[in-house]
């Protein structure tokens, strides 16, 4: 039987992915002890790999797709496919950022001022490459972790990842610049994607992931209003195009059907019933595929 051996993201992406998957239609079962968790797709083998090392084990064929960041494609050089970005992170739907960070009361104010300096970091080769393209020669050390607290005392700056710089802001570092910015991405081994149908499996798992990500934070609204009415409702409703009016068995009744952003809904729905809006309601979204 055809099977995709797909790399899951052990760490910090872990639980984001994991709600993903169950947005999109798959249910993944962790097991503490083991590295191989339960899909309920018998046509995927799921292995949790961190992220750092997924690329790795995609190029080599030990894998046949997995989801990791742009950045450690970058910093293992891996030759794979790229299938598709997947904009999500830990916390929120958002891209990360490796930054340049020095403590608040550091001289430091560019790049430049970290010649001859000792940077500490988990991507050595990203921040090389970094210092490279501004000509500044400094020595980049590999940490291990807790990057934050290396600063003054064992390093000069760091380069460290960051969603919202509320983690650095704690530590009491500043950034300085941005060294990448880096976005979760769904890769697949070059062979594999060859094969006819794993690059269809491959597809359609990332066209439903890609939907899921586009229902976070949205709602359907559906309501019922008067024909003459109708323009006072559509004039307070916001929607990814037009919103889809339907006949009702009332021939002076249509229903309206859209999608608004979560956040928006408490100021609409009181605007709606001013309109003369019926039968409101709010429902969930899974998924939304264009």
């Amino acid at each position: 039987m055809n099977q995709l051996r797909l790399g899951i993201p052990k760490g910090s992406l872990q639980e984001a992915t994991l709600q993903l998957f169950a947005r999109a239609g798959w249910r993944i079962s962790v097991n503490s002890r083991s590295y191989y968790p339960s899909i309920d797709d018998s046509e995927m083998h799921c292995t949790m790999i961190r992220a750092q090392e997924m690329a790795r084990y995609v190029e080599s064929g030990a894998l046949d797709a997995g989801i990791t960041g742009k950045d450690w494609i970058l910093e293992t050089g891996s030759s794979v496919v790229e299938v598709a970005e997947l904009v999500y992170a830990k916390q929120r739907l958002a891209r990360v950022r490796w930054v340049l960070a020095v403590p608040e009361d550091a001289p430091i104010r560019s790049v430049k001022d970290l010649e001859g300096k000792v940077i500490a970091t988990e991507v050595v080769r990203l921040t090389q490459d970094y210092l490279a393209r501004h000509g500044v020669k400094a020595r980049v050390e590999f940490s291990w972790g807790a990057t934050e607290v290396k600063v003054p005392q064992l390093a000069d700056a760091i380069v460290e990842v960051t969603e919202t710089g509320a983690s650095l802001r704690a530590h009491h570092l500043r950034i300085v610049d941005t060294v990448l910015e880096s976005a979760t991405t769904f890769i697949a081994n070059r062979a594999a994607w060859e094969d006819s149908w794993k690059r269809e499996k491959v597809s359609n798992l990332v066209l439903l992931l890609q939907g899921a990500i586009s229902a976070y934070n949205k709602v359907g609204l559906m309501l019922n209003v008067r024909r003459e009415d109708l323009p006072g409702v559509l004039a307070v409703l916001p929607a990814l195009k037009n919103p889809t009016i339907s006949a009702l068995s009332d021939p002076e009744w249509v229903a309206v059907n859209t999608i608004v952003d979560e956040e928006v809904v408490r100021q609409i729905i009181p605007r709606l019933k001013g309109a003369k809006a019926q039968g409101i309601v709010e429902y969930p979204l899974n998924k939304i595929v264009p």
